[in-house]
């Protein structure tokens, strides 16, 4: 009978390692989430308002990050600022830079859309309201815009745990470089567990954005 490879998943601690790799991947991902998030939406405010210095130097920045590979971004971080300016940057360190300046940027250009989304006679409205500026954002615009953005910021999350396994080419032991030490170990006397390995890999990814994905249709479907 031929050796499939599946038990190299279940030798040792492999199937452990395989799980905590993937913690270093959700908390990279999380945590460049958890901050990119609030920045962006800062920079969306920001990119909407009409002066002209500061809308030229947010859609510098925006146009910079969104047309940079996100792996040539990883590269410039991790290998260009340490050759450049004589400083340790851990690979963790350097993938959360990467990821949030990547994800405010994507999160700006959600926010100044849902924001410019909303008509125009939801503001004049809430003045013949007798209501202020402040007001009509707080009660008007901003819940709006929030409920427009949650199923967009659930995506870009999803995005970005996806986009995590880029880090393993700056040598992060996420769950893909711990499937390939896996491999790499049993590599004569299982060649086949690549197979099980990168399977297993593909159903964690799986298990994790898939729900995710979900809850953002649902949310649309049912604010739609």
């Amino acid at each position: 009978m031929p050796d499939l490879g599946i038990r190299v998943l279940f030798e040792g601690s492999n199937f452990l390692r395989l799980l905590g790799g993937m913690w270093i991947t959700i908390k990279i991902s999380l945590l460049s989430a958890a901050i990119s998030v609030p920045l962006g939406m800062a920079l969306g405010m920001v990119m909407t308002l009409k002066n002209p210095v500061t809308k030229a130097v947010t859609r510098i920045y925006l146009d910079f990050i969104r047309i940079m590979p996100q792996l040539v971004l990883l590269f410039l971080i991790f290998f260009g600022a340490t050759k450049a300016f004589g400083v340790h940057i851990s690979g963790e360190v350097s993938a959360v830079i990467a990821f949030v300046l990547w994800g405010t940027a994507e999160m700006g250009d959600l926010v100044r859309g849902a924001i410019i989304a909303i008509p125009k006679h939801q503001y004049e409205s809430g003045a013949a309201m007798g209501l202020s500026k402040l007001q009509i954002y707080r009660y008007i615009i901003v819940p709006q815009t929030l409920r427009r953005l949650l199923p967009l910021t659930i995506n870009l999350v999803t995005r970005m745990i996806k986009t995590t396994s880029l880090v393993v080419l700056i040598g992060v032991v996420e769950v893909l470089k711990v499937g390939q030490q896996i491999i790499e170990a049993n590599r004569y006397t299982a060649p086949s567990a690549a197979l099980w390995i990168y399977a297993a890999i593909f159903f964690s990814y799986f298990i994790i954005c898939y729900p995710i994905s979900k809850l953002s249709g649902m949310l649309e479907n049912r604010w739609r």
